[in-house]
C-alpha cells in the first residue's frame, strides 16, 4: 500500500499531517483516508506494537483536508478542517475532547483563535459524543482514587518529571537511530517492515503482553497491583518492539506506547522510592500516572495536552498539581536538551520548521496612532502642478504618492508622482481636479497596523493617510510599519539568542566543558 498508493501512511503519521499544514496548505491526498485505517488496522491486528490513536488522527485529518480541498476555502480554512478532523479522531478514540483541542493548538493549528478553536471545538464535542455512544461515559483508564499529596510527596512527583523527561530524550534518539540503521539496509524500503515485524514476533513471544495496542496494560499499570518484573518487563520489551516496528515504517501510532513506558517507568520509580523512603507518601497508580503524562510531554513537547489528556482520561482532578510538576520538569529537560521532539525530528530532517511558540502578532497588537510619523506629503488640493513640481525639484522629495487634503484639512484623495509630471495635463491646473473622486483609501489612527497592511495590499499602495475624525493627522508608509516590526524582531531574537545560549550552556555542562559567551558580562 506504501508503495503503489501513498508513502505518508508509513510511521505514526503526525509529523506527515504537520508537514503538510506547514509547506503545503494542509492538502493531504484523499488516498490516505482509506489507506492509513487499513494499513494500521493490520498493522496493530496482526500484533503490531502501536495505538490506535495515531492512525485515526492521521485519518481524520485527511479526511477533513480532503473535504478541504472540494469546497473553494482558503489555505487557513482548509487548516481548520484537518486538525477538527483529526482532533476529533483522537476524542472519539478516548473521549476526552478538551485534551484534544489543546493537541490541535500545540501541534496541529500552531495558533490560538476564535475561528480555528470553535470549529474544532464542535469536532471534538462530537467526537466525544460517539465515544459515549459506542463504548462507555466513565474514564477510558480506570485506577483507584488518588488522595491530595503531601508538600514532600508533590516534591518528589515534580524531580520523577525530570527523570522522565531524560528518559523521553533518550527514546526519542534511540527511535530515530534505529530508523537510520533501516535507512543503511541493502534492500527497498518496501520489505522493512518485514525484518520488524520479526523482531517484534520474536519479542512477542517471550513477552506477549507487549503486542497489540495495550490499553489494557495502561490500566494494568494504573492500578497499581502489578508487581515489579511484569511493569519493567513491559517498560523494556514494549520500548524495544515499538521502537525496531516504528522504525521500519511500519503504519501505527506513539502515544499509546509512550504512555505504557512512561506509567511502567513511573511505577518502577514509584517502587523504588518506596523501598528506600516508606515516609515519602508516594502512592503507585499516581506515579505510574504522572510517568505516563510526563513521558508524552517530554518526548512530543505537548505540555498542555499531556496533563489535560491524563486528568480526562482517568477523571482523577486530585493528580493535578503532581501532573503539572511533572509535565512541567519533563518539557523544561526536552526544551533545553533536545532540538526537535518524537513529532517534529523526522520533518525537520526534511528542511521543514516548525514553530515552538504561539506569539501575538504584533501588527495586531500595535494601533497606527504608535507608529505614524511626521511627513511633508500632505498637499493642499489648491496647489497647481507647477507649484508642486516646483516644490519637489527644491526639496529632493522621493515619496511616490502624496496625500491631498482640502483647506479644511478633509482628506480629499491619492495622488502619484507620475501623475504629477504627467505631460499631458496642464502645469496649471490644481490637484483638485486631477483627482477625480475621494478614493476610499484611508486608515483610521484607532486600526491596527495589521488591517493597514491588508489595506495597502488590496490597494496596492505604499502610504496610508491616517484620520481621526475625517481630518488628516498624519500618514503610515510601508517604512513605518516595517521599522515598528522591525523593533520587534530584534527584541524577541534577543531573547531567542538568550535561550539558545542557556541550551548551549546546559548541553556543555553535561559534556564537562564551558562555553564562553563574549557578549556577556559574567
Amino acid at each position: 500500500m506504501a508503495l503503489y498508493g501513498s508513502k505518508a501512511i508509513r510511521g505514526h503519521g503526525i509529523p506527515e499531517a504537520m508537514e503538510q499544514i506547514l509547506v503545503n496548505e494542509s492538502n493531504i491526498k484523499p488516498s490516505i483516508t482509506l489507506l492509513k485505517p487499513i494499513s494500521s488496522a493490520i498493522a496493530i491486528g496482526t500484533g503490531g506494537p502501536f495505538g490506535a490513536e495515531g492512525p485515526i488522527i492521521a485519518t481524520g485529518g485527511a479526511l477533513g483536508s480532503t473535504l478541504g480541498q472540494l469546497f473553494k476555502v482558503t489555505a487557513n480554512e482548509r487548516k481548520i478542517i484537518l486538525a477538527a478532523g483529526a482532533t476529533a479522531g483522537m476524542s472519539a478514540i478516548f473521549g476526552t475532547p478538551i485534551a484534544a483541542i489543546f493537541l490541535a493548538i500545540e501541534l496541529l493549528l500552531f495558533e490560538f483563535s476564535p475561528r480555528s478553536i470553535l470549529p474544532v471545538a464542535l469536532a471534538c464535542i462530537t467526537g466525544a459524543a460517539g465515544h459515549h455512544l459506542l463504548f462507555e461515559s466513565g474514564p477510558v483508564f480506570t485506577m483507584p482514587d488518588v488522595a491530595i499529596p503531601s508538600n514532600l510527596a508533590l516534591g518528589i512527583y515534580s524531580f520523577m518529571g525530570i527523570f522522565i523527561g531524560f528518559l523521553s530524550l533518550g527514546i526519542t534518539k534511540i527511535v530515530y537511530w534505529v530508523e537510520d540503521l533501516f535507512e543503511e539496509l541493502p534492500i527497498h524500503w518496501m520489505w522493512w517492515p518485514a525484518p520488524g515485524g520479526l523482531a517484534v514476533g520474536a519479542i512477542g513471544f517471550y513477552a506477549p503482553h507487549t503486542l497489540g495496542v495495550g490499553y489494557d496494560n495502561i490500566t494494568g499499570i494504573l492500578s497499581g497491583t502489578w508487581p515489579l518484573t511484569l511493569v519493567l518487563s513491559l517498560c523494556i520489551f514494549k520500548f524495544l518492539s515499538w521502537a525496531i516496528a516504528l522504525g521500519s515504517g511500519t503504519s501505527g501510532g506513539t502515544l499509546a506506547p509512550l504512555l505504557t513506558m512512561g506509567g511502567a517507568a513511573g511505577a518502577v520509580i514509584g517502587m523504588f522510592i518506596l523501598k528506600v523512603f516508606p515516609e515519602a507518601g508516594i502512592n503507585i497508580p499516581l506515579a505510574a500516572l504522572i510517568g505516563m503524562s510526563a513521558m508524552f510531554a517530554g518526548a512530543s513537547r505537548a505540555y498542555l495536552t499531556s496533563i489535560v489528556f491524563a486528568l480526562e482520561a482517568t477523571m482523577q482532578s486530585h493528580a493535578l498539581l503532581p501532573l503539572l510538576g511533572a509535565c512541567t520538569g519533563a518539557y523544561i529537560v526536552s526544551f533545553f536538551l533536545m532540538e526537535n521532539t518524537i513529532m517534529t525530528e523526522k520533518i525537520a530532517r526534511r528542511g521543514v520548521p516548525t514553530p515552538d511558540s504561539f506569539e501575538p502578532d504584533i501588527l495586531q497588537k500595535l494601533s497606527v496612532a504608535a507608529v505614524i510619523s511626521d511627513t511633508e506629503t500632505v498637499i493642499n488640493a489648491n496647489t497647481t502642478l507647477s507649484e508642486i513640481r516646483g516644490w519637489l525639484g527644491s526639496a529632493n522629495i522621493k515619496d511616490t504618492n502624496f496625500i491631498v487634503v482640502n483647506n479644511q484639512g478633509d482628506y480629499a484623495g491619492i495622488i502619484k508622482l507620475t501623475d504629477i509630471y504627467n505631460n499631458n495635463l496642464d502645469e496649471n491646473s490644481t490637484l483638485q481636479g486631477i483627482i477625480s473622486a475621494k478614493p476610499n483609501i484611508a486608515i483610521s489612527n484607532t486600526d491596527t497596523l495589521r488591517r493597514a497592511v491588508e489595506q495597502m495590499s488590496k490597494s496596492g499602495v505604499e502610504i496610508l493617510p491616517v484620520l481621526a475624525e475625517d481630518r488628516v493627522i498624519g500618514v503610515l508608509t510601508y517604512k513605518d510599519i516595517i521599522n515598528a516590526y522591525g523593533g520587534y524582531i530584534e527584541k524577541s531574537e534577543f531573547a531567542h539568542t538568550r535561550i539558545s545560549l542557556k541550551r548551549q550552556r546546559i548541553k556543555m555542562l553535561i559534556k564537562g566543558k564551558r562555553l564562553i559567551d563574549f557578549n556577556s558580562d559574567n
